[in-house]
């Protein structure tokens, strides 16, 4: 990703974040949220996933659910990953633009509104929801 879309990209993050209520803020403080352009080769090998496909993938929550964890466990931290260049692709590029059956795809709206749809879907993981649960939520 070029140095000046990671710089649109964050700006757009930082507009998302501070439209999020203060309930999300808090979560935030619970498990961070890291930007990455995307995730490296041997990550998407070890979740079975084309590790030639770096754009496939938007996010990723790293760490137990709450719902799966036991006072005995010393993991580290979680946190939430958001791949910038998997959010843009998903978005349908930074160029509006409208496919054959007439979706209007691309944009910064459209990435705006992904970045919110993976932030609030990592952040679901951590929470236990499953990705069932986050595609009934309008999430997934």
């Amino acid at each position: 990703m070029r140095r000046d879309e990671r710089r649109w990209f964050d700006a757009l993050f930082e507009e998302v974040l501070a439209s999020m209520p203060p309930q999300i803020h808090a979560l935030i403080e619970e498990v961070p949220v890291a930007l990455e352009d995307c995730p490296t080769p041997e990550l998407l090998r070890e979740m079975g996933l084309d590790p030639d496909d770096r754009a496939g993938l938007c996010g990723l929550h790293s760490g137990i659910p709450l719902t799966d964890r036991s006072v005995s466990q010393s993991e580290m931290p979680d946190t939430v990953t958001l791949y910038r260049e998997g959010i843009v692709e998903e978005a349908g590029g930074w160029e509006e633009w409208t496919d054959d059956d007439g979706t209007e795809l691309g944009g910064e709206d459209r990435v705006r509104q992904e970045i919110r749809v993976t932030l609030l879907h990592e952040l679901g993981h951590h929470f236990g929801l499953t990705e069932e649960d986050l595609r009934g939520l309008g999430y997934g």
